[in-house]
């Protein structure tokens, strides 16, 4: 069997019945999906400054089709999915103090933090990935995920 006889049954994890598919993937080493396979679908959603944008450019750079759905900032719980229906869905947190070091002009408090957390508790729930971006450079977030991708 080649890499590219591989097939994934992608399956509804979160018990509201999507039906299971399958996708060819073949085994990815340098984190570049090939141009005859569909890319990974992927969404990247979490609090303001936790990363999402940079994250979405650096696996887009990878070649992966990802888009951040701004789940934090809907009151529709399902949202991400909605938007992008992903074969992936990562979470992207970070603590209080690592967004006012990353937003050191926005005055918001932790109650801000917790009311975007809220909006996100469905996306949290259903994340294959959640990475804790606080002590984190966007460079070593880069690279935790595409490896966990890979």
């Amino acid at each position: 069997m080649t890499s590219s006889d591989t097939r994934y049954e992608i399956r509804d994890t979160s018990g509201e019945g999507r039906q299971p598919r399958m996708v060819d993937r073949p085994l990815i080493t340098d984190h570049r999906p090939p141009a005859t396979v569909l890319p990974l679908r992927i969404a990247v959603v979490g609090p303001c400054a936790s990363g999402k944008s940079t994250l979405v450019a650096a696996l887009r750079a990878a070649g992966y089709e990802a888009r951040h759905p701004a789940q934090e900032h809907s009151y529709v719980p399902d949202m991400w999915r909605r938007l992008v229906d992903p074969d992936v869905l990562i979470y992207l947190d970070l603590s209080h103090e690592a967004y006012q070091q990353r937003r050191p002009k926005d005055d918001a408090g932790p109650d801000y933090l917790a009311m975007q957390r809220e909006r996100l508790a469905h996306a949290r729930a259903h994340a294959d990935l959640v990475v804790d971006t606080s002590g984190m450079t966007a460079e070593a977030v880069r690279a935790y995920v595409l490896a966990a991708l890979a």
